[in-house]
């Protein structure tokens, strides 16, 4: 029965992300991008200046300053996915998929500035210590002023009720299960324990609202960038005279097929262009609608002033800090390493009902663990998300009488597959690469590295959704239910750790289906009410460059910054 409802979350899944849904989202960026006139080159000129704190003022509605917007927002985003993702882009799509990934993220800064500046425009003030906003609250009020006020509270419902369901399972129970996992693996340490640790840390913050939420983002999440790329400086810097040629390499692979080498099965350009822009979708979930909700409890009286904070939020993620995880990969050479065990013998093939079986290969030594994953690199027919003939066959190592061995998955195909090389592979996904890329150079630095920056980045992200989805039930039953929401969520969190969830395919379904409708409901938003936005940002940066509007005030001390000090009435 279970597995009839996640085929069924699956095909949802294949139609809500299919191809051209990217497509869509990056059309609406080049949209957005050409009618700002390049509104990226304010965010990053501009943008800074503003989320510095020259421009705060503690008379102007809202909870939290532009920095701690700014990090709620980023602290939502930038994750795992920064770590994982891009590692998967790369073992998928080739070094290309890199490039594509700036593609993504440079145009996300203008579906971000849309976007919450719609949210600025029409956010819920009538607390103005405590403002609601998203998109929501623009369809609702955007479509009542067409007189379309059901079908705007409608879609207002229909987003919330997507906006709770990622918000439990993609910002809450998958991070969660992450962390207890990766912990129990690497330290033995009992996931729940991990779960019930992480609650209290999670509710110990959210209880305190969006304030207490801003002053501990805008702490952590410049914490943790500034670890993850201090120690990734070390790595790049064994590896200097490899970067300019990393680059390089990104960018020919965007547009020509990258040889299979090694671990690397190949890939083709449109391999390399799809898979980059998923990811980079994926990581700073431009057009999804989650960060307008962060970035509307910005104390401002200019909704464009918030809008150009938020476009430095896919530079930032994307193109600085997915940009670093690749080139940790690509200059360690570990995404087309050499086989990790060689053969003795090639384990011989038969075909089966159930497809081509290899025959269980031994595996030397006993540095192994039951369970353990491992890789098998086969030429067959045609592989549907390369475009070309290599293949992986995924194994798990079990006992034998001599001590180890793999015992491989079966193989679907029409064609015998050959096993190319001269060994196998110990099967490095998503994260578990990028922290062997670390090991490389610096043996354990991986371990420690990646488990740290699970829990921080684990942290952070629970801590920004609380707050979406507890947006979304202000939306939907107001602020009575905000109290026993917040219960719910610690308690999720536990339940995540219980062993109740098997694998990260338990949720991966439902979070996509969730961001997925989000999606679905928020871009059109955007391209209905985009122009009240670009007439917004035109009139703003009108009066920015006729000196109309400059500085209010010399930049606040740090320390007031990052505390939320200088937005408080003395």
């Amino acid at each position: 029965m279970m597995g009839d409802f996640s085929a069924l979350l699956g095909t949802i899944n294949a139609f809500l992300w299919h191809n051209y849904v990217l497509y869509a989202i990056i059309g609406t960026g080049v949209l957005f991008t050409f009618w700002s006139g390049f509104s990226q080159y304010r965010a990053l000129t501009h943008g800074p200046n503003v989320v510095r704190g020259v421009y705060d003022d503690p008379d102007d509605p809202g909870a939290i300053n532009h920095f701690q917007a700014l990090s709620a927002a980023l602290s939502a985003t930038v994750g795992l996915g920064n770590i994982g993702g891009v590692a998967l882009a790369i073992a998928l799509g080739g070094p290309g998929a890199v490039f594509w990934m700036w593609v993504a993220g440079f145009f996300g800064m203008a579906i971000k500035l849309t976007e919450v500046t719609l949210s600025m425009l029409y956010r819920n003030t009538a607390d103005p210590e405590n403002p609601h906003g998203g998109p929501m609250w623009v369809a609702s009020k955007g479509l009542e002023r067409r007189g379309l006020a059901g079908l705007g509270k409608a879609i207002g419902v229909f987003f919330c009720a997507m906006l709770l369901v990622s918000t439990a399972t993609g910002g809450n129970m998958f991070q969660a299960w992450n962390v207890g996992e990766l912990t129990e693996e690497y330290f033995s340490v009992p996931s729940w324990i991990t779960g019930i640790v992480l609650a209290v840390l999670v509710g110990a913050v959210i209880i305190g609202g969006i304030k207490r939420i801003g002053k501990v983002t805008a702490t952590l999440v410049p914490l943790m960038v500034f670890l993850y790329l201090v120690a990734g400086s070390y790595v790049l810097f064994a590896n200097a005279g490899d970067i300019p040629g990393m680059f390089a390499l990104m960018v020919k692979s965007a547009f020509m097929p990258t040889e299979a080498a090694g671990a690397f099965i190949g890939g083709t350009a449109a391999s390399a262009f799809l898979f980059g822009l998923k990811r980079a979708v994926f990581s700073n979930e431009a057009g999804q609608g989650s960060s307008p909700i962060a970035h509307a409890a910005a104390k401002t009286d200019e909704p464009v002033r918030e809008g150009i904070v938020a476009g430095l939020e896919p530079f930032i993620d994307t193109i600085v800090v997915c940009t670093f995880t690749a080139l940790i990969i690509l200059s360690t050479g570990i995404w087309n390493r050499a086989p990790d065990v060689a053969f003795e013998t090639l384990p011989r093939v038969e075909q089966t009902t159930d497809g081509w079986q290899f025959a269980q290969t031994p595996l030397p030594g006993d540095n192994w663990v039951i369970g353990d994953k491992t890789t098998l690199v086969v030429e067959a027919h045609l592989n549907e998300d390369t475009s070309l003939t290599r293949h992986r066959i995924e194994g798990v190592v079990t006992a034998s009488e001599t001590g180890y061995a793999t015992t491989w998955n079966n193989f679907s195909g029409p064609t015998q597959p050959t096993i190319v090389g001269d060994g196998l592979y110990r099967s490095y996904v998503g994260a578990t690469l990028t922290a062997k890329a670390f090991d490389s150079v610096a043996p354990g630095l991986g371990k420690w590295l990646v488990t740290i920056a699970a829990w921080m980045f684990a942290i952070s992200t629970m801590i920004s959704w609380s707050y979406y989805g507890e947006q979304a039930l202000v939306f939907l039953a107001g602020e009575k239910a905000v109290f026993g929401y917040r219960i719910v969520y610690c308690l999720l969190i536990i339940v995540a750790t219980l062993g109740l969830v098997r694998t990260a395919a338990d949720l991966d379904n439902v979070i996509g289906v969730g961001t997925g409708v989000m999606m679905f409901a928020n871009l059109p938003i955007c391209w209905i009410f985009g122009y009240q936005a670009m007439r917004a940002y035109r009139e703003y940066i009108g009066r920015l460059k006729s000196g109309r509007m400059g500085p209010d005030h010399p930049p606040p001390h740090l320390d007031d910054l990052l505390s939320g000090r200088d937005v408080q009435n003395k």
